[in-house]
This record gives C-alpha cells, sequence and structure tokens, in this order.
C-alpha cells in the first residue's frame, strides 16, 4: 500500500530557510545593505545592451571628442578673461563655486572632471533594453564613484583646501585628524554626532508644553495645551513617520509647526511613536494601523467631544493615515473632517531614488538582515539616504570637518536627523513590499481585514503638500492621489526638500510655493500642466494651510480639558513624553 507525502512538510524546509536567512543576513552585513546580485544583474545588462548597440558607441565616441575638443577650446582661449567655461556645473552641485577654481590649473581640473561626469551620465542611460531599474542603478554606481573621485576631495586638486592649510600652517589638518579620532570613538561608543547634545528633547526641541493622555505599546498621544481663549471645534491629529521622531513638526519654538497650529486656535494632537527593539519583530502594518492612528483617533474624540477631526500625516504616516482614512470610508466611519498629506506617497511606481535600493533581491536581502536582528536599523536607513545625496552628506562633510578641520554647524533639524529610530522586521518588509514593490495600495489589492480597500472611497477634502527637491517622496509622485481619488485636492508645492519644504515657517527668508485646487469630481491635470499653471506665492506655504481648515471647521469653541480621566484617557505625564527619549 502506498501513501502520497506530497503535500507533507519537507523536515529540511526549517533548515534550509534558516541558512538562507543567515546568508543574507551575513552578506547584507559585508555589503552595507546593498545587493550584489543586483549590482551585478543591473551592471551585466548595461554592458552587454552596449556592447550591441552599435550606433550608440558611435554617439558616445563622438561625445568624448566632442567634450575634448570643448576642453582643448577653453585651454586655448586662456588669454581671455572673459572666457566662457566649457561646462556649467548642476545647479546643486556648488563643489566649484569658490573663485580659486577659476585659476589655472584648477579651472582645467574642475572642467575636465564635468566634462567627464556628463559623459559618464550619458554612457549610463538612454541605452536601449536596459530595465529602467537597472539602468537608474548603474547610473546611481558611477555618479557614487565620480563623487569619491571629484578632484575636490584631494589636497594636490583643491585650491580652496590648499589655501586652507597654508593659512593655518597646516593646523587644520591636524585638527580634522583630532576630529575624525573623535568621531571614530563616538562611532564606536554608540554616542550621537557631536553637537547634537545641544538639542534635547524637552529642552530645546520638542518643547511645547502638552501633556501626554494616551499610551499603549506602540504609541503616546500628546496633547498640546491651548494658547488661544478660544479654539476651532475640530481637532488636529497628526500622524509623523516613525522612520523618525515626531519632533520633526515640533522643532525649536520658531520653527515648530505645532506651535504654531496651537497660536492659530487650533486643538493639536500628536502621535509620538514608541522606537522597536527586537522584542517588536512581529508588528506589522496592520499593528501600525490599529495601535496607531486608529486608536489616537478614539483618544481625540473621546477627549474633545467632536465629531469630526482633521488629520494630518507626514510622509511614511501620510501612507499609513491613507491606508486608515480608506478603511474608514470602506466601513463608514465618518469621522474625517478633513485629510492632509505632507510629502507623503499613495502610489509608488515612480518612488524616486529611493527606489534604487527597492527590488526582490534587495529585499530579500533586507529580510535577511531584520529577520536576524528583529529590526532594520537607524545607521543601515541613515546610510542609504546619505548615499542618495553622497556629495553633499559624505565627501563635502568629510572634506570640511576632516581636512578642513571645520566642524559643521549643528541646528535643531541637523540634531533630529540624527535621532532615527528603528523599523521592525514584519512591518518594513510588509511595507517595502506591497506598498513599494508590488503598489498595491494604488493597484487597489491592498487588504485590510477580509477585503481590499481603495483609495477612491476618499471623500473628505484633502491639503496635498509636495516640495521640489524631494529625493525621498518625489513630488511629481506625491501629486499621484490625483489619480486615485475623485476627493477635492488642493495642492501645494513648496520650495527646498522633504524636510526643510515642510519645516517652512512663516518669515523664513527664500521661501516660496505654488497651490491650486482640484474641484471634488472634477479632472486632474497632467502635473506638468499643474506646474504650468499653479498660483506662485512667496512665503510659507502653512498661511495657506491655516486659511484651508478655517474653511473647513466649525465656529470657535471653548478649548476642551487636557485628557479625559473619567473616559480612560487620564494625563499621563508632561510633553514630550518617554518614547520620544528612547534609543
Amino acid at each position: 500500500m502506498s501513501h502520497d507525502h506530497s503535500n507533507a512538510g519537507d523536515p529540511l524546509d526549517g533548515i534550509a530557510e534558516t541558512l538562507n536567512r543567515m546568508m543574507s543576513a551575513a552578506t547584507g552585513q559585508m555589503t552595507g545593505g546593498l545587493s550584489p546580485v543586483t549590482l551585478i544583474q543591473s551592471m551585466s545588462d548595461w554592458a552587454l545592451h552596449l556592447a550591441t548597440a552599435p550606433g550608440r558607441q558611435m554617439q558616445l565616441g563622438a561625445r568624448a571628442a566632442h567634450n575634448a575638443l570643448r576642453l582643448g577650446s577653453y585651454i586655448a582661449s586662456s588669454a581671455n578673461a572673459d572666457r566662457e567655461p566649457a561646462i556649467q556645473p548642476l545647479p546643486q552641485d556648488h563643489r566649484f563655486g569658490d573663485p580659486a577654481w577659476k585659476e589655472p590649473p584648477f579651472d582645467l581640473i574642475s572642467q575636465g572632471f564635468l566634462l567627464t561626469q556628463q559623459w559618464w551620465h550619458a554612457a549610463t542611460t538612454g541605452i536601449g533594453g536596459v530595465s529602467r531599474h537597472h539602468e537608474a542603478v548603474v547610473s546611481f554606481v558611477a555618479r557614487q564613484l565620480l563623487d569619491m573621485l571629484a578632484p575636490s576631495n584631494f589636497i594636490a586638486t583643491n585650491p580652496v583646501l590648499q589655501q586652507r592649510i597654508a593659512e593655518t600652517d597646516g593646523r587644520c589638518l591636524i585638527e580634522g585628524t583630532q576630529l575624525f579620532v573623535e568621531d571614530l570613538l563616538r562611532l564606536a561608543q554608540g554616542q550621537p554626532e557631536a553637537g547634537v547634545e545641544a538639542y534635547q528633547a524637552g529642552k530645546e526641541v520638542a518643547v511645547t508644553p502638552g501633556k501626554v493622555v494616551f499610551r499603549n505599546e506602540l504609541i503616546e498621544l500628546i496633547q498640546y495645551s491651548p494658547t488661544t481663549e478660544k479654539v476651532r471645534a475640530e481637532p488636529i491629529l497628526i500622524v509623523p513617520a516613525w522612520i523618525m521622531k515626531y519632533y520633526i513638526l515640533d522643532l525649536s519654538p520658531r520653527d515648530s509647526l505645532v506651535r504654531w497650529l496651537v497660536d492659530q486656535g487650533y486643538t493639536v494632537f500628536m502621535i509620538s511613536w514608541h522606537n522597536p527593539d527586537a522584542a517588536d519583530r512581529n508588528l506589522d502594518m496592520e499593528d501600525y494601523r490599529l495601535k496607531g492612528p486608529m486608536a489616537a483617533l478614539d483618544a481625540v474624540t473621546a477627549i474633545t467631544g467632536a465629531q469630526k477631526v482633521h488629520c494630518a500625516g507626514y510622509c511614511l504616516g501620510g501612507t499609513l493615515l491613507s491606508i486608515a482614512a480608506a478603511t474608514m470610508a470602506r466601513d463608514g466611519d465618518d469621522r474625517i473632517a478633513s485629510l492632509t498629506l505632507l510629502a507623503s506617497q499613495t502610489d509608488f511606481t515612480e518612488p524616486g531614488e529611493i527606489g534604487l535600493f527597492i527590488d526582490d533581491s534587495q529585499l530579500n536581502l533586507l529580510d535577511g538582515i531584520m529577520w536576524n536582528s528583529g529590526y532594520l536599523g537607524t545607521a543601515r536607513m541613515g546610510g542609504a539616504f546619505q548615499m542618495l545625496r553622497s556629495n553633499d552628506l559624505i565627501w563635502s562633510r568629510i572634506l570640511t570637518t576632516y581636512l578642513m578641520g571645520e566642524r559643521p554647524l549643528v541646528t535643531d533639524l541637523v540634531a533630529w536627523n540624527a535621532d532615527g529610530t528603528r523599523m521592525p522586521y514584519a512591518m518594513h518588509s510588509q511595507y517595502l513590499r506591497q506598498l513599494f514593490l508590488e503598489n498595491d495600495l494604488a493597484g487597489g489589492h491592498y487588504r485590510v481585514g477580509a477585503h481590499t480597500i481603495s483609495l477612491s472611497a476618499l471623500r473628505a477634502p484633502m491639503f496635498v503638500v509636495g516640495t521640489e527637491h524631494d529625493h525621498i517622496a518625489p513630488w511629481r509622485s506625491v501629486y499621484k492621489i490625483h489619480m486615485l481619488t475623485g476627493a477635492q485636492i488642493t495642492f501645494a508645492l513648496a520650495s527646498s526638500g522633504h524636510n526643510t519644504g515642510i519645516v517652512s515657517e512663516p518669515g523664513h527668508p527664500r521661501r516660496r510655493y505654488r497651490i491650486a485646487t482640484r474641484p471634488e469630481d472634477g479632472a486632474a491635470l497632467d502635473v506638468e500642466e499643474w506646474a504650468d499653471s499653479a498660483q506662485p506665492r512667496d512665503g510659507s506655504w502653512w498661511l495657506a494651510w491655516k486659511d484651508w481648515l478655517d474653511g473647513h471647521s466649525g465656529e470657535p469653541v471653548d478649548p476642551p480639558p487636557m485628557g479625559a480621566p473619567d473616559r480612560g484617557y487620564a494625563p499621563i505625564e508632561n510633553a514630550p513624553g518617554r518614547y520620544v527619549m528612547e534609543r
């Protein structure tokens, strides 16, 4: 008599899975979290297609010859003081801005480098047959190598550095070495960056008065004390990203969005996320939804008695808030008065350069790292973001600190940026795979409970903010919310980047934004058409948001009590609470 064991579990399955995970974790540790398989696939895809594209090779050869002629013409016109450079650096490239770079031979060195950089960009892009992802990876690798080899990084080819050495009689190199040793010791001892101790939560930042009125294993909810005799009937609940501490929105009093909102007559509540460790490895997106915005919304309505709440989410918090809002709409929960998304993506087809680190091979490697530790550490996430802007965040810092001997000024925003948090294994794996890689939310395949949710169910008015130079949530990606819902959307495009574009207090110099409203069920403009037609304004978008909130709020009422002990929401302790202090 035979027995069919085809459906029985193979006893080697568990061992094999463990070995695979261990190998992925070890590989990730050696490569800094980058998948060597992705790099090999990308380089092979590019090299093979370029090798079989004689026309493209001819074009690149012609471009190299043309660049050589441009540089030769520049050299030949050296006697002309008003000569035009052979090539201008990109607007965001400030490495060669000092007048010393215009003097020979450094002008030739910088011009030659910029022409080489331009050629390599052409060589790594526009090759027929190369996948978009592989092209982006190859171009990224080439840029990293060029940034590392830039003449600004070396004493022999940097006139500004040479002047600094001469002015200080070489002391700057000694001081830079001392700073390097100090930073190395701090890193080895797990200490924060030098200078960030000047901005401690609850002392210099995150100082807006308030109380922690609710706490569970994942969040603390802070209610801020009113500063006006009357407040708007609808409170504001803010859901920040949990990849960093919440106080990006409550920095120093001069640039705190929370303090500013309170002063405008709003009752403000803020979620402060727990910094997870290995014990929290199984927390997933559903845990974050239920124990995060949903638990907070229950507390806000119980404390204030409000029927409607303005909900705002920043970055990852906005994505989670969108999921929560779509679930509420599906289930008939209409407590959201309005929805504000700040630099938050809901469609991930164009996630920007962060997409370089997201494909099946890369996620398999990250899964192994997180499986081993139970979380993704702050150093690994911070390193990935730094690599996206290595010119500004790595090499220029090495030059300034360790060669010129000057410690860069630490601001409240810089200190916040060094105060990272961890990401639990289950949540981060699910987030990257279902949202970034498979784009389930925009595609209508994201499930909450037994059923899918759809952003098309959102009908509350929306205020959405993108930032012009955002490399984490590119504004064209943020804009895609127009294609996913028929709700009324006021879209504001702020100047600056992912963080500085949001922390844009009134009175800040050189701030500007564009803004336009798409009416409910109105047709959405193409993103470039929107950019051409949107009304430009000088100043802070905060003012436009305040006017918009006022227009969707009821008449002022007496401020609610701080907490509601009779409903289980007694004040626990003063803001900023306990979770923001977790390391």
